[in-house]
């Protein structure tokens, strides 16, 4: 997070050790020194939340009086892949091997900030996406602009 933005930005290539720890960008740290929540992301990532933006996740997924299948299929798949985690003495988080696996991430980690969460990836699926994203930034602002 930049700081007073309440927004994490920018990315960082970082390398995962033998035990599955990855340093946490120190800019980031303060920001999660309440711990944080890792969850497989929709696109072959992890997605990590402080925890204050996982209660709210949280809080929108249980907001409706009745629960429906779809969302009891959403819960499922995000509360049982969830891994509430802290921050070590040395700034680092572990990655959970099932999520690593998940994410097709071993050696390196790119970290990237995703406006009020971060995402891991793979150095190489990070490449690609980041690419086709950028590709179509502008088709997708003008696609919300129209709403």
């Amino acid at each position: 997070m930049t700081p007073g933005s309440g927004r994490f930005l920018g990315e960082f290539e970082h390398r995962v050790d033998a035990k599955g720890r990855v340093p946490v960008p120190p800019r980031f740290r303060a920001e999660l020194k309440d711990g944080v929540v890792l969850t497989p992301g929709a696109e072959k990532c992890i997605v990590a939340y402080p925890v204050s933006e996982w209660e709210k996740v949280a809080a929108a997924l249980t907001a409706g009086i009745v629960s429906s299948s779809k969302l009891r299929r959403l819960n499922r798949a995000l509360f049982a892949t969830a891994f509430s985690l802290e921050i070590d003495h040395q700034g680092r988080i572990t990655l959970p091997a099932p999520l690593r696996d998940y994410a097709g991430i071993r050696d390196e980690v790119v970290i990237a900030g995703a406006n009020t969460y971060l995402e891991l990836w793979n150095n190489e699926l990070w490449l690609a996406e980041k690419a086709s994203s950028q590709e179509h930034v502008w088709q997708i602002i003008e696609s919300l602009e129209r709403r």
